[in-house]
């Protein structure tokens, strides 16, 4: 399986927002949205119930989706290369900066990578961050974990298919 990124096709697409509350600054490019958020763009979806978007003036979106007591925040996003791959994600909190690319989740984070909804990787940890460009993963427990609540961040990783070269 050769290297997947995130859908590049996704950066021009227009984003649609959807919640009980929508305030927009098209002067600072900046967006609070409040209660029920889907946050379309593309192949990436955003929910949560408190949310902030800043666009920079290269038109890359900063998100921060916060969760209530009794929900979670989440995200997905579709990847290039092999059709039906996705990143799913859920916490507490969802941060995707699509500059760089990295999502970062926290508050009892949970991560998968699907192919054809099957689950090729799993994380589950306190924090966790991808970064699709460089292509990782890291998996943190709570800043207050003691040696004896270990182990706090946890993985299953799939194999990876060694890259064959052609003649």
């Amino acid at each position: 399986m050769g290297a997947a990124y995130a859908e590049k096709a996704d950066q021009k697409k227009p984003l649609i927002l959807e919640a009980d509350k929508v305030s927009v600054n098209d002067v600072q490019q900046a967006y609070e949205l409040q209660g029920n958020i889907l946050l379309i763009k593309g192949s990436i979806l955003v929910t949560g119930e408190q949310g902030n978007i800043k666009v920079d003036p290269e038109g890359y979106e900063f998100v921060t989706m916060e969760s209530d007591q009794d929900t979670t925040a989440s995200f997905r996003q579709r990847r290039e290369g092999p059709a039906n791959e996705f990143i799913q994600a859920n916490g507490k909190n969802v941060v995707y900066d699509a500059k760089t690319e990295v999502l970062t989740i926290t508050g009892d984070a949970s991560m998968k990578r699907l192919l054809n909804m099957q689950m090729l990787d799993q994380l589950n940890g306190w924090k966790i961050e991808y970064d699709d460009v460089k292509q990782y993963y890291r998996v943190f427990p709570p800043p207050d974990a003691k040696e004896s609540d270990l182990p706090l961040a946890r993985a299953m990783l799939s194999p990876r298919q060694k890259a064959t070269l052609e003649k």
